[in-house]
C-alpha cells in the first residue's frame, strides 16, 4: 500500500505533506524532508516494527508505503476518524454496525479489509468524499 505526498520548498525549509494523513513535516533539505516523511509516517503508526519507505517521484511528488498493509490501513481509518472529530462508536454507526469493536478492529490492524470494504470504512469516517486512487495506491 502506497500513499501519495508532495515536497515542495517553502523559503528556507522543504515541506512535505501526506495528504490523506492530515500530516506535514520539514526538513532543511528535500533529502532531509522526505526522511522525516518517513519517521513521521512511522511515528503516526505507532506499531512494534512497523517501517515505511518513502519513494521520492517527480515533480515534487512522492509516495510511501510499507510492508505492514494492517499497520498502513488502521493509520490511515484512524487519521480520518481523528480528522473527522469521530469517537470509535459513531465510526461504526456510520460504517452500519452496532459494535465500535467491529470498526475498531481494522483500526487496530487485527482485521484486514477487503478492496471494496476499504472503500466503505474510508467513506464512514471521512469528513467528505474522498478520491480513494488519488491518495492511495494498493
Amino acid at each position: 500500500m502506497r500513499l501519495f505526498g508532495n515536497v515542495y520548498e517553502d523559503g528556507k525549509f522543504w515541506l512535505v505533506e501526506v495528504p490523506l494523513l492530515d500530516a506535514m513535516t520539514q526538513g532543511h533539505t528535500k533529502r532531509e524532508a522526505l526522511e522525516m516523511a518517513k519517521d513521521l509516517v512511522e511515528s503516526l503508526a505507532n506499531r512494534p516494527g512497523f517501517s515505511a519507505v518513502v519513494h521520492p517521484g517527480a515533480e515534487g511528488d512522492f509516495e510511501v508505503s510499507s510492508t505492514d498493509v494492517r499497520g498502513m490501513i488502521g493509520l490511515v481509518l484512524r487519521r480520518q476518524r481523528e480528522r473527522s472529530g469521530l469517537s470509535l462508536a459513531q465510526a461504526a454507526q456510520r460504517l452500519g454496525v452496532k459494535s465500535r469493536n467491529a470498526y475498531a478492529r481494522y483500526e487496530r490492524g487485527t482485521s484486514v479489509p477487503s478492496v471494496e470494504k476499504l472503500g466503505q470504512l474510508i467513506k464512514a469516517v471521512s469528513e467528505k468524499d474522498l478520491v480513494l486512487h488519488q491518495s492511495v495506491a494498493l
